[in-house]
């Protein structure tokens, strides 16, 4: 008889490897990252992957989805995106004289909304409530979303012509903000060498684990032990964005939040059951970039989060071992 989920146990670095090795037979040569998009799964966040086309952002999404063997969708955002196609609507059904809810293409566990930055703000926050408390409220009625569920959007950060600037309540929904950036020479070399006969899309993965694992592991990495020294150091660093002179909005408590759940679960990953410093430097600038608006003044002079943030993390004590 099956183990409920509760009860079993998961090797979460084990369920890293094997997912991280599937998705890279796709994916050549981003191997941080794919750990960092399963970094992402695993902490129950968001992820937007912001790059120029070509570069892997959806075959990422779809290798994903199919190395959990969880359900996806895709959903193209377009300036005639409406919000029931996201979430889903209520139809009349006459043999039952009453109204049935048909499911949007949010309901699945990895969601691809490509190029979000093009649909319309009202159809983009139409994603808030679902990226928040992964339900759906439509008609007054709540639906729960599968779990896991993981939004994967993407964006193209050049091409600005018709598109909609995602607001920063959306942004701050995402757990990270993830650039793609182009392959090494090598990578790219055996991006031509196999792609074509024998090429391996994301659509010939085969499941190498199951949403039920990735659930237990995300539940386990709760439980990953983060000492009261590091939480304050956290604590610390996104104080010092909310004072900075160069920010016109600093780090949220969500992003407080999101830097120790990303941090846990990268521990995890690395096959830890404790958080250090360097997990909490890895990723502040994935985690908090995003989340960060640089004053129109200091703008203008070309600052960007990123160099606010390298200030930051220099100016903030680190903590040492023990204490």
């Amino acid at each position: 008889m099956a183990q409920p989920a509760a009860a079993r146990r998961v090797d979460v670095a084990g369920l890293f490897e094997v997912v991280e090795r599937n998705v890279e037979r796709v994916i050549q040569g981003k191997r941080d990252q794919i750990h960092l998009a399963l970094v992402c799964l695993f902490a129950e966040g968001h992820l937007l992957i912001e790059d120029v086309p070509g570069v892997g952002k959806t075959s990422l999404a779809k290798a994903l989805a199919r190395s959990i063997g969880g359900t996806s969708h895709r959903i193209q955002f377009t300036p005639d995106l409406l919000p029931s196609d996201v979430l889903g609507v209520s139809v009349w059904n006459r043999a039952t004289s009453q109204f049935e809810f048909r499911p949007g293409g949010v309901f699945a566990h990895v969601v691809l909304a490509d190029e979000i930055n093009r649909a319309s703000p009202k159809t983009q926050s139409a994603l808030l409530e679902a990226m928040e408390e992964h339900q759906v409220t439509v008609d007054a009625h709540t639906w729960a979303l599968p779990r896991p569920f993981l939004v994967m959007a993407t964006q193209n950060p050049v091409e600005l012509e018709g598109t909609y600037p995602l607001p920063e309540a959306q942004l701050d929904r995402f757990l990270m903000r993830l650039p793609m950036g182009y392959p090494g020479r090598e990578a790219e070399m055996m991006i031509l060498e196999t792609h074509g006969l024998g090429h391996v899309g994301p659509d010939d993965l085969q499941p190498v684990t199951t949403p039920a694992d990735i659930a237990v592991a995300a539940d386990a990495i709760t439980g990953v032990h983060i000492a009261g020294a590091l939480r304050a150091y956290i604590v610390d660093v996104v104080s010092a964005t909310r004072r900075d002179a160069e920010l016109a909005l600093g780090v949220s408590p969500r992003g407080a939040l999101a830097l120790q759940q990303a941090a846990r679960a990268f521990a995890a990953g690395a096959g830890r059951d404790y958080v250090t410093p360097d997990d909490v430097k890895a990723l502040a600038p994935t985690v908090l970039t995003h989340r960060m608006l640089v004053a129109p003044e200091a703008e203008l002079r070309g600052v960007t989060p990123d160099d606010v943030l390298d200030r930051v993390l220099a100016g903030v004590a680190v903590p040492r071992a023990g204490g």
